[in-house]
């Protein structure tokens, strides 16, 4: 656990209505100054190495309920933060306020708010991301290289394979929904409709034993906070008005060693986008789970967990 004056703890984690399982009773909350004005709110636990692990859509730190505890029976520091416009973090409403550099800048911050590790010279961390939050964590080895040890991506494609994905209408039918997702006031409507249920239909439409009803209680919670919609949808309003060329003319080559795990029944997402070019990830292997679908964490958590473990100790 950490002392840094820049974040704030909270030991028994009170800060929901509905009820705390016992491994989320044994996790401290608290929240972090990361830069630019921006708090994020996060799960800790364990002592060690810092493993930073990056949720995505439309999910918040819970997202990882499978990987925090093993992790840090491993010998882990493992935080879990909301991301920028998620659950208890800080939520700006204007869709400019999730370009792709402002996400990787609050993961940055995140990481020096730990301050350095004893006995070593570098803020680092093993950086984990699922879905929006493995975009964010290929942006952050791109944009900050010195406090990424290695990364871990999970059912999400690199930049330059999505806009070749992008290119085909097979990839195109997939992603319906990023396109949906631009009109204003609309996608948030319709996911907040009937007590969310499109969105928790969402989430069991592929894997329905992999969220309880008491998992989705605590998604609603996340949901309901103000502001909250409107945020997680401004990552793809922010991702798709950008020009392709803006895009690509971000893209640095990553040279921490990266490791993909790709559920092959991702019907979001083509497998065939899954292996990252060579020409910007020299260092990459991709583990494929044939049986999961895009919650890949959820779905097989024992697998994810010993593969985190073994690619963090190579």
């Amino acid at each position: 656990m950490t002392s840094n004056p820049d974040v704030t703890s909270n030991p028994d984690g009170a800060l929901y209505d509905v009820s705390m399982s016992t491994v989320e009773a044994q996790l401290s909350h608290g929240k972090a100054d990361v830069g630019g004005g921006i708090r994020l709110h996060y799960v800790e636990a364990g002592e060690g190495p810092l493993v930073v692990l990056l949720h995505g859509f439309p999910e918040f730190w819970y997202s990882w309920r499978h990987q925090i505890a093993p992790l840090a029976q491993a010998g882990y520091h493992v935080v879990a933060p909301d991301m920028r416009g998620y659950g208890l973090s800080d939520r700006p409403q204007s869709w400019r306020s999730y370009d792709a550099g402002l996400l990787a800048d609050d993961i940055a911050g995140l990481i020096h708010s730990f301050g350095t590790p004893e006995g070593t010279s570098e803020q680092q961390a093993y950086v984990v991301g699922h879905d929006w939050g493995a975009a964010v964590a290929y942006t952050v080895a791109m944009a900050h290289p010195e406090v990424v040890r290695r990364r871990a991506i999970l059912n999400v494609p690199t930049l330059a394979r999505m806009l070749e994905g992008f290119r085909t209408l097979k990839q195109l039918r997939k992603s319906w929904y990023m396109f949906f997702f631009q009109i204003p006031a609309l996608p948030e409507a319709l996911l907040r409709r009937d007590d969310f249920s499109f969105a928790k239909r969402s989430l069991r439409a592929d894997s329905p034993r992999s969220f309880s009803d008491a998992d989705l209680e605590r998604y609603v919670e996340a949901w309901s906070q103000p502001g909250a919609l409107t945020g997680m949808i401004n990552y793809y309003r922010a991702a798709l008005r950008q020009s392709p060329r803006s895009g690509l003319g971000r893209l640095r080559q990553v040279l921490a060693p990266t490791l993909v795990i790709w559920g092959q029944r991702d019907r979001h997402l083509g497998a065939e986008l899954a292996e990252p070019l060579p020409r910007w990830v020299p260092d990459a292997r991709v583990e494929w789970l044939g049986q999961a679908t895009h919650w890949v964490q959820h779905e097989e958590p024992q697998r994810v967990n010993e593969l985190l473990a073994e690619f963090f100790a190579g």
